[in-house]
Formats: structure tokens, C-alpha cells, sequence
């Protein structure tokens, strides 16, 4: 069994109605930008519960450099708790691809494809960091503190790379880079 994209995924969720009015002339085109903007919507719905929860791992992770009093980690550590959290909030707040009708760059079918193929690599930039956190936690949940500062250099590395890789979103939108 194949897995669906998330585009394919709204398409298959439509009612009959729906089905029915997209043979109506205009109404078709402006039916599956809305598919793709909601599918976008999906992915980036999913990169912030991600990010939410590596948030969550992060402040566990504050909470054990905290009892283990090692006073000297819990500021970087608190410096990527909210560098994380201002990226999630982005994220989340992102426009869809939407564009008024007197604005002069108009987004279209291939520039919401070209969003969601870009969100998706995003998702994948979060997924990364989630496991890097959840090891992360897991070491010091032991007690591991040896390699805290080469750990938090490397996750504040990975959440500056998704965070750069997220402010050339607009490009992508707008066609200027694919």
C-alpha cells in the first residue's frame, strides 16, 4: 500500500457536491488551488506539533540540566527553548499561498505545488531535529551531561538551518526560486 500525499489526501476527502461542481467552467481551477492550500495547511499544521513537541522535550531537558544544577547549561538551553518556539509560531502563522486579486504576483496551481513540495522538506528539517531532542532528552534522563554543549551547539545549528530554509518560503511562493 502506497502512502497518499497530503494533496492526494484532500482530493479523495471531497463530498459528491463538491465532485460534481468542479466540472463547472472556473469553478475547477479555483477548486484545486484551495485543494493545495489546504493540503499545504495540513503539512505545516503537522511541522508545528512537531516543533510543539520538541518544545515540550526541550523544557524536560531544561527541567533535568535544572535538578542536576549545572547552572552554566540551563541559559543556552533557555536561548533554544524560545528559538524554537519563535520558529514553530512562524510556521504556524505562514500564509497559504493565497493572493489578492490586484496583487501583481499571482499565485497559481505551480507555485502552491511548488509550497507544499517545499513544506514537505520542511516537515522533514522538523522530524530531524525531533529525534535529535528526543535523544538529547533520553541522554540526560540518564544523567549523560558530558556532550550537553556540543549537543545544544548542533540543535541550535539544525533549528537556524529550519529556520533559514522557512524564510526562502516566500520565494519559493512567489516562483523565484524552486
Amino acid at each position: 500500500m502506497t502512502a497518499r500525499s497530503p494533496l492526494e489526501k484532500v482530493q479523495s476527502s471531497e463530498k459528491t457536491l463538491e465532485r460534481l461542481m468542479l466540472i463547472i467552467p472556473g469553478f475547477r481551477g479555483y477548486k484545486l488551488r484551495e485543494q493545495r492550500r489546504e493540503a499545504d495547511r495540513i503539512v505545516r499544521d503537522y511541522i508545528y506539533r512537531a516543533l510543539q513537541h520538541s518544545r515540550d522535550d526541550l523544557m524536560s531537558c531544561f527541567q533535568s540540566l535544572s535538578d542536576a544544577k549545572a547552572s552554566e547549561l540551563i541559559e543556552p538551553m533557555n536561548r533554544l527553548i524560545a528559538k524554537l518556539d519563535t520558529v514553530a509560531e512562524e510556521i504556524n502563522r505562514a500564509s497559504y499561498g493565497y493572493s489578492g486579486f490586484f496583487d501583481s504576483i499571482k499565485v497559481e496551481e505551480p507555485e502552491l505545488d511548488n509550497m507544499l513540495a517545499y513544506d514537505t522538506q520542511l516537515m522533514d528539517l522538523a522530524r530531524k531535529i525531533n529525534d535529535s531532542i528526543s535523544g538529547f532528552k533520553n541522554d540526560l534522563s540518564q544523567g549523560k551531561l558530558e556532550n550537553t554543549r556540543t549537543t545544544q551547539q548542533s540543535l541550535d545549528n539544525s533549528i537556524d538551518t529550519l529556520e533559514s530554509a522557512f524564510e526562502q518560503r516566500k520565494a519559493v511562493i512567489e516562483g523565484v526560486k524552486v
